[in-house]
């Protein structure tokens, strides 16, 4: 019992951060060119609780599975009396700079979170440097000629500042030929691996072992906090790519229900030790800040990214496209990440229950 009490205390909070973070960039950034937030809300569903402050409605609702900043006009929705012509804090009386300002800020502030909970996270975590230590009998690298003191500087053409992003790469190449860039002895040279598959694992190795520390103190937070984001942003749109491209089947892809079961098992796992607890749990929080994020900027319909795709095509236009021609667009896109939703709940559950 006291397990799924804890997963759901955790999953409230962690997504109730990211959720608010985002939410929290549109409402600043609005409040800041006189638009009017009608309402912050935190949640989906029915209100438990609301409260008046000046002109906006601050809600928490039932689900903790997102929220919104409703703006007056937005949408030709949530006007006040009168010809929302006349209203100077409607949303598209706004400089459309400023709307797109304001449409940018959620996702912006999601990355800006995530630095800030990488900041925390890095001095509390075992940061290796990029140079071999040892290389595994028979494995991978051994067979691609790759030595002890061996410093890795690129993979398949990308730099990278963080050891644990060779994990990735071996998984998201299955089995395929990657190319490193190396330096040995002040030259540089350039050799292919083949990830090999470890069946008690069921993952994919380079078979390379690093076990040079990096001492991560003061401003060095900021710069390794960094190195933690970016290869967050890397690896979201990375797996978006091969979602689409069908490299991924629906066991690797999760909704609330199936992150809120992560955040289960890794409570479960780390429960005997709090300090790995709160350290995996920022992790996840940083992870769920980038891929929400990231997501949101994506030019789809309802989403944030689908909204700027408008305001970019007002700025070239010279004026905005009709309301309810956007409106309806957005509801179309609405409908559509509704039944998706309900498809990802039913993912999530077949992956869990099976």
């Amino acid at each position: 019992m006291m397990h799924y009490v804890m997963t759901i205390i955790l999953f409230v909070v962690i997504f109730g951060i990211v959720v608010i973070s985002h939410e929290f960039g549109h409402y600043l950034i609005a409040r800041m060119n006189g638009i009017h937030v009608v309402e912050f809300m935190i949640g989906m569903g029915p209100k438990l609780v609301s409260w008046n402050k000046g002109d906006t409605i601050y809600s928490i609702r039932l689900l903790p599975i997102g929220g919104a900043c409703m703006f007056e006009g937005e949408d030709g929705l949530n006007e006040k009396e009168g010809d929302p012509k006349d209203s100077p804090g409607a949303f598209p009386n706004a400089n459309v700079w400023s709307r797109i300002a304001t449409v940018v800020a959620g996702p912006f502030f999601n990355l800006i979170l995530a630095l800030l909970v990488a900041v925390i996270m890095v001095p509390m975590i075992q940061v290796h440097d990029m140079v071999v230590s040892q290389v595994v009998e028979g494995g991978a690298a051994e067979e691609a000629g790759l030595l002890e003191g061996d410093k890795i500087l690129k993979v398949n053409g990308e730099k990278i500042y963080l050891f644990s992003e060779l994990y990735t790469f071996a998984q998201m190449n299955k089995g395929k030929p990657v190319q490193m860039l190396l330096e040995r002895d002040g030259e540089r040279l350039e050799t292919e691996v083949i990830p090999k598959y470890n069946e008690e694992d069921g993952a994919y190795y380079f078979g390379i072992v690093n076990a040079n520390l990096v001492k991560v103190r003061g401003l060095n937070c900021f710069r390794y906090g960094w190195y933690e984001v970016r290869a967050g942003v890397k690896n979201t749109y990375k797996s978006l790519l091969m979602l689409v491209t069908g490299k991924l089947t629906r066991k690797d892809v999760a909704g609330p229900v199936g992150m809120a079961h992560m955040v289960g098992e890794i409570y479960e796992e780390t429960k005997e030790d709090w300090r790995d607890v709160f350290v995996n749990m920022l992790n996840l929080t940083m992870i769920i800040s980038v891929s929400l994020g990231i997501m949101n900027i994506l030019p789809f319909p309802a989403l944030d990214g689908g909204r700027l795709v408008f305001l970019i095509v007002e700025v070239f236009r010279g004026k905005p496209v009709p309301p309810e021609k956007e409106g309806l667009v957005h509801f179309v896109g609405l409908v559509f990440f509704m039944v998706l939703m309900v498809v990802v709940l039913f993912n999530d559950i077949v992956n869990i229950v099976g």
